[in-house]
């Protein structure tokens, strides 16, 4: 009898709270199957994932989705990279971004341009996953234990 009147009749459960997320990080990458891999292993890591396979869509979903960090290859289809990366750092809404790109692209100067068109990082295709993983909490002036 005691425990009958302790027990409510309708047993209220409480969802659970969703983890809150590390930083909302823009994937941009024409390669689909490289695309949901990295956004993959993002959202593990707890981050918020967007991504885009063309420059023009980069750039509108960079105004809209208020990114903390952006992921950018060089090889889309509609615009030179480098061109995204540099409209990206002059932004008004993305100016303070920063941009790691990741590309496989074998030019001499790839570094050099791509710092000049405004990126934080470079990381040359293919990659250490977890080398990017720690310039990207780099990047965004966070130490995680990882």
């Amino acid at each position: 009898m005691y425990l009958e009147e302790s027990l409510s009749p309708v047993a209220q459960l409480e969802p659970e709270p969703s983890p809150p997320h590390r930083a909302t990080i823009l994937v941009v990458d024409d390669d689909s199957d490289q695309l949901e891999t990295l956004s993959l292993r993002l959202r593990n890591q707890g981050f918020l994932t967007h991504s885009a396979q063309t420059g023009a869509a980069a750039l509108e979903l960079a105004d809209s989705c208020c990114p903390d960090l952006i992921l950018l290859d060089l090889g889309l289809p509609d615009m030179n990279g480098l061109d995204v990366c540099a409209a990206l750092a002059d932004g008004d809404t993305t100016s303070g971004v920063p941009i790691i790109i990741v590309s496989a692209t074998d030019r001499d100067d790839a570094v050099r341009s791509s710092r000049a068109a405004g990126s934080t990082f470079f990381v040359r295709k293919p990659y250490d996953p977890n080398a990017l993983l720690t310039l990207i909490e780099r990047a965004l002036g966070h130490e995680y234990d990882l």
